[in-house]
């Protein structure tokens, strides 16, 4: 009986400490997907095209995981375990005028700037890296619940993606959630969400795998249309290594976008019509 009882206070303990798991690891989550928006009436989708103006020379051998223009340069964020980076370029060159490797146990993801600092979110590692704008020198680092994708920046706030159809709000000053957003296409979740840029109040989203970005209202999170990027694509040389189409960035100057993709030799200029 004394075997009995040992076997059976090991088997409650074992129990009691999944229950606990569980429980700790459904709240973690549930806290992810709190506070979303009321799920809004859907609308009929608009029609928008890609118009091209003009395409650049970009690394082939960046694996690009985020994009952004500011103040006349691109920000890069590269990925894979020993080739992530974060980059300065020239524009109209493709040169990368400043660069910083990260470590080999890190996969960058998706960036933004804010309060000349860039963010830069990791993909498995829980981990967002803050740097100085000027000097990419690491500054800060913050911890957050799974994986990380894409960011941007929202007024005061920034938005991240995560893979799946829950965008993010987040505050940049201790990188705590302020909400999450429900993203729908008609009633239907989106999947895959990956790199971002937000453009008054339209977040535009790389969807993974595809040749697509999602225009989502931010303010329901309903999909307002598609923008069928195949133009890019086929411009490409036919050569070895090229991936998916990933990174988008805006040029409020020239009211112009910029797209490229995981080693693609070419960035792409253009605007929507």
């Amino acid at each position: 009986m004394t075997n009995f009882y040992k076997v059976f206070a090991i088997f409650l303990s074992i129990l009691l400490i999944s229950s606990f798991a569980c429980t700790d690891t459904k709240s973690e989550i549930k806290k992810e997907t709190t506070q979303t928006n009321p799920i809004p009436t859907p609308l009929p989708k608009k029609e928008y095209r890609i118009k091209i103006i003009r395409t650049f020379q970009h690394d082939k051998e960046a694996f690009t995981q985020g994009l952004i223009y500011f103040k006349g340069f691109l920000y890069e964020s590269t990925g894979l375990n020993g080739k992530s980076s974060l980059r300065k370029l020239d524009v109209k060159t493709g040169k990368v005028i400043k660069k910083i490797n990260v470590g080999e146990k890190y996969f960058s993801e998706g960036i933004a700037i804010h309060d000349n600092k860039i963010y830069m979110l990791t993909w498995l590692n829980r981990t967002c890296f803050v740097y100085d704008l000027e000097t990419f020198k690491l500054i800060n680092e913050f911890s957050y619940y799974g994986e990380g994708w894409g960011l941007t920046t929202f007024d005061d706030k920034l938005l991240m993606s995560d893979g799946k159809n829950i965008i993010r709000v987040i505050n940049p000053t201790n990188f705590s959630l302020d909400k999450a957003i429900n993203i729908l296409d008609e009633n239907s979740p989106v999947q895959f969400i990956n790199e971002l840029e937000l453009v008054d109040n339209i977040l535009y989203a790389n969807i993974w795998q595809s040749d697509k970005i999602a225009m989502i209202d931010i303010n329901t999170g309903l999909v307002i249309s598609y923008l069928d990027m195949t133009s890019l694509r086929e411009m490409l040389p036919s050569t070895e290594g090229i991936d998916v189409l990933n990174g988008i960035a805006y040029n409020n100057d020239s009211k112009t976008f910029y797209a490229t993709g995981k080693n693609w030799p070419l960035l792409f200029e253009f605007v929507i019509e």
